[in-house]
């Protein structure tokens, strides 16, 4: 416990533990009031609070969190001072590096990034200070207006709070950098130990394709040159596991434009793997004893106001389908004045003709809107049309399965005799994923969850969790994934997006703590993670490259019971509330997937590969028996193929191993006469000869323990 004086910074503080800490800080992350924020050093401490200092550590990921942001900023002065006419958009920090969004006429290449670095490096040797100041809300909007930076100005006016925050970097006339900006930062440039800019890419404001294309610039950054090298070789290896590329070798999955971005076509091999992901699933669901369910891929539009995802999700969800042609004219009214909104003040009034030319039309159709005026603020305009649509119906693709499942819940009255009630399904579900966020099977707009909703009385809650979370594991560990961390996801109390009592929050986060202190389970809490409707339990997994991954979540609701008025028969003849638990082991199939291609590199466990053995003979004299093989591993139960054709084995072993099949079984004249096989791998080896009948219980074994040895008894 230290005591200072008012108004004592972050550095203050550091400065009285002692003079080496005072050296090695960088930040600090200060909690108060039970919430947490990375600040400068410079900053002022609100009060009591808990400090925790942050040093130049590479394996911290909140002091690279500042250390990046710090280095997006002298990427944007390099590009400002090598480009003065571009303009700046916003540049955050990333959990693998940071961007920054420039709009420039001149296209930018990896040509320049030979120069964009070198004036970093100046910027960096020269060792200036990071310093914040804030100004009052109109001052800074007078500043802004005064620079003609449309994209700042529009950044400020989003800015929460009274006053509007600049970072200047350095002091001296010439050395001297000022960014709009919410810290935090180093304390001067010279913190910045390695980096390199990696890569452009095009994106738009603010996801918008109707509006300015911009440029977005990439890089990464690390207070040691080692730790930026093995990144370098990690993302380099990286390249060769991009599932991308190998699900394209081998046939397993493709994304074509005339179907749609995002929206995933599995062909037969990649249908293969995911059908024994889910039949692995569905075992196991069985044993434990869910219920399947189907349930329709699109819903009212009030079945999600009730439950809290319409509009929580308006921002990433596909448009409704309003049945009326007014619902419908009035949502295209709604999005055409959410874009003339963002647009800068000098460009609002040409952005606003179609807008009220069309709001004419709406009114002289159907009438007034209740406190709406065709010439009020864009702002004005759009809370009235939100509130008008409240009252049209209409359809949703479902952003969740959960509603669904809560009405086969409803279906009939339940008693505490039925619970707990599990029901399961691999449900589809779409998000409207912005064009620049897509990639591959990773970020999709189509998406199949293996989704389950548990419904059980309070006293079985913990109980059910457990359960759920030992699933979890179960999945992990069966898939190599042993490398992992649990997170607790809790609520920011700073927000308003949460729904549901304060009481209800807390007793669910007791819930899930008392299973992982039962449990054993080394866990991080972390605010502002949580569901809307309630806290939840995360794995975060590491693959064979050290990137780390969310697979796995299990849910604690006790507020979509309230909101859809879910009620049970308990043991006294009254009426009680369940409590649900959502969850999902795999979370998305197709992300999934993907990652499962890139752990493995294609190279997937006997159990999943889509074609298990390749059959090859060394000549035409040796065919019939290959054949005899082929047939024997086929009525056996595995995914075979047979090459019987006149090449030469090389080709046929180089062939199958390319398409990573696990076990290559060679057949010459010798292995005919013999009823052997010679089994290669698909990394080359030779693994010797044996009987056939060998090597098939060989599989089975291997398959039976997926890849892992056999239980003892």
């Amino acid at each position: 416990m230290l005591e200072v004086t008012d108004g004592a910074t972050a550095s203050d503080v550091v400065a009285q533990i002692g003079p080496g800490l005072s050296k090695a800080a960088i930040a600090a992350v200060v909690t108060a009031d039970g919430a947490s924020q990375v600040c400068d050093l410079a900053r002022p401490l609100p009060g009591d609070c808990q400090l925790k200092v942050l040093t130049a550590k590479d394996d911290e990921p909140e002091s690279l969190l500042v250390l990046r942001h710090s280095a997006a900023h002298v990427m944007a002065e390099a590009v400002c001072k090598l480009f003065p006419e571009a303009q700046l958009v916003y540049g955050p920090p990333l959990e693998d590096g940071f961007y920054y969004d420039v709009d420039l006429d001149r296209s930018l290449s990896s040509d320049d990034f030979a120069a964009i670095e070198a004036e970093m490096r100046r910027i960096i040797e020269e060792d200036r200070p990071f310093r914040r100041y804030d100004l009052p809300r109109d001052e800074a909007t007078a500043k802004l207006q005064a620079e003609g930076n449309r994209y700042k100005l529009d950044n400020a006016a989003r800015a929460e709070g009274d006053t509007v925050s600049f970072y200047v970097t350095g002091d001296e006339p010439g050395a001297y950098f000022e960014d709009l900006c919410r810290g935090p930062h180093l304390p001067n440039t010279g913190r910045i130990g390695a980096f390199k800019v990696s890569q452009v890419s095009r994106s738009h404001y603010r996801g918008d394709v109707n509006d300015q294309p911009l440029q977005r610039v990439y890089g990464t950054a690390f207070f040691k040159p080692q730790a930026l090298k093995a990144h370098l070789k990690q993302l380099e290896e990286a390249k060769k596991r991009d599932h991308r590329v190998i699900g394209r070798e081998l046939d397993l999955f493709s994304i074509a434009q005339e179907v749609g971005s995002g929206l995933v076509l599995w062909h037969p091999h990649g249908a293969l793997v995911r059908m024994l992901l889910e039949n692995f699933m569905r075992a196991e669901l069985v044993i434990r004893g869910y219920q399947p369910v189907y349930s329709p891929v699109i819903g009212r539009l009030d079945l999600y106001r009730t439950s809290g995802h319409y509009p929580y999700y308006e921002q990433s969800q596909f448009p409704p389908m309003h049945e009326t042609d007014r619902g419908r004219t009035l949502l295209s009214l709604l999005h055409l004045t959410q874009r003339a909104a963002q647009q800068p003040p000098d460009g609002r009034d040409a952005a606003l003709q179609p807008v009220r030319k069309l709001a004419e039309g709406v009114l002289a159709a159907w009438g007034p809107i209740e406190g709406f005026e065709v010439n009020a603020p864009p702002e004005e305009m759009i809370a009235v049309l939100q509130r008008a649509l409240e009252s049209e119906d209409g359809y949703l693709l479902r952003p969740m399965n959960c509603p669904h499942h809560i009405h086969i819940y409803k279906a009939r009255p339940r008693s505490y005799r039925d619970l707990p009630l599990r029901l399961a399904e691999f449900g589809t579900v779409h998000r409207y994923e912005q064009s620049g966020e897509l990639g591959g099977m990773i970020r999709v707009r189509g998406f199949t969850q293996d989704d389950a909703h548990q419904f059980c009385m309070p006293e079985q809650l913990e109980a059910e969790v457990r359960t759920t979370v030992e699933l979890t594991q179960l999945v992990l560990s069966t898939l190599d994934f042993t490398d992992y961390r649990v997170r607790l996801g809790l609520r920011d109390s700073s927000s308003d997006k949460w729904v549901g009592p304060l009481e209800r929050w807390e007793l669910a986060e007791s819930n899930l703590r008392s299973v992982i202190r039962e449990m054993g389970l080394e866990h991080t809490e972390e605010i502002g993670e949580a569901t809307f409707y309630g806290p939840k339990i995360d794995f975060l997994v590491r693959d064979c490259l050290g990137r780390q991954w969310q697979l796995g979540t299990v849910q604690v609701d006790y507020n979509l019971p309230e909101r859809f008025d879910l009620t049970y028969v308990g043991r006294d003849n009254q009426l009680h509330r369940p409590v649900m638990i959502h969850r999902a082991p795999f979370g998305s199939l197709e992300r999934f997937v993907g990652i499962l291609i890139e752990h493995f590199a294609g190279a997937f466990p006997l159990w999943l590969a889509p074609v298990q053995v390749g059959v090859a003979s060394i000549s035409e004299k040796s065919a019939a028996y290959a054949r005899e093989v082929y047939e024997k591993c086929l009525s056996f139960g595995l995914r075979v193929e047979l090459d019987a054709s006149a090449d030469k084995i090389g080709p046929k072993k180089h062939r199958l191993r390319n398409a990573r099949v696990p076990y290559i079984l060679v057949v010459g004249e010798q292995e005919a006469g013999h009823g052997t096989v010679n089994v290669n791998d698909r990394e080359g080896k030779n693994l010797g000869t044996f009987p056939l009948s060998n090597f098939l219980d060989g599989c089975r074994v291997e398959i039976e323990t997926k890849g892992h040895p056999p239980k003892e008894g």
